[in-house]
């Protein structure tokens, strides 16, 4: 079944800055629209299309019978993934980067962010000696593109377990913890949710953030692109970074309801 669902994130931060309006109209609390399609792939075990904003990914999860050579015997699965930007997902065309003979070095290090984060909230032993490889395209860069691949990759991740105990493949769906990441970074000076393009690349501090729905971060990238930042800055980002997460998930959670149901 596919569904959709969208959300904005409640505003439950009381700030100074809230007042402030951002180029597209949201305050800084506020996420982009977020919704998903579900089952967008008629042959994954579990894929589901992601937009925040204008950005748009193609998350699907595909399940193989085996695991990497060293994990054979050990009784434990595997979750890795793979990432990729389509040539048009920008304004100018990219060239594929099969034609290179390797993916470059940003793409390795966020496939390798999205298999770690995902990773972390699973039951590998429960998943037995098979694989899940999470596959994200992105269809439309605009900003946050790792972060809606985590987002949009969890839930294709969700759907193939449930996959595998329709199939009579598992007896019980492996524990998965909710998961998601936002970016949060400082624009013009103030601390704002969900950065797009265009305040990504003229933010002060740009960050990714990885947290359960309950609050445990699992990683965070962030970088100073000028002036260093102060810990106090550190800690009203990580804050609000908590608050998009905890949306995200109920966003998830909503769409799955919904394609069940």
């Amino acid at each position: 079944m596919n569904t959709s669902s969208s959300v904005r994130v409640d505003e439950q931060r009381d700030a100074s800055n809230d007042e402030s309006v951002r180029h597209d109209g949201r305050k800084p609390t506020e996420l982009r629209p977020v919704a998903f399609e579900l089952g967008v792939q008629r042959f994954a075990e579990g894929s589901a299309m992601v937009d925040f904003g204008d950005t748009r990914v193609l998350c699907s999860a595909s399940v193989l019978p085996d695991v990497p050579r060293w994990l054979r015997g050990s009784g434990g699965g595997w979750v890795t993934a793979e990432y990729a930007m389509l040539p048009r997902a920008t304004a100018e065309r990219t060239r594929r980067e099969v034609s290179s003979g390797r993916p470059r070095g940003r793409t390795q290090e966020i496939q390798r962010l999205i298999g770690r984060a995902l990773r972390s909230v699973i039951d590998l032993e429960a998943l037995g000696e098979r694989a899940i490889v999470v596959d994200c395209d992105v269809l439309v860069a605009d900003g946050g593109t790792r972060t809606a691949s985590i987002t949009g990759g969890w839930v294709a991740l969700s759907l193939a377990l449930d996959a595998l105990v329709a199939n009579g493949d598992l007896n019980t769906v492996p524990t998965l913890d909710p998961l998601a990441a936002i970016s949060v970074g400082i624009v013009d000076g103030v601390s704002v949710l969900d950065l797009d393009y265009h305040e990504d690349v003229g933010a002060q501090v740009d960050m990714n953030v990885v947290a359960t729905a309950d609050g445990r971060i699992v990683e965070v990238q962030g970088t100073a692109e000028g002036a260093p930042f102060s810990r106090e800055q550190l800690d009203e980002l990580l804050d609000l970074a908590l608050v998009g997460c905890r949306q995200l998930t109920l966003a998830q959670a909503a769409a799955l309801r919904d394609d069940s149901a």
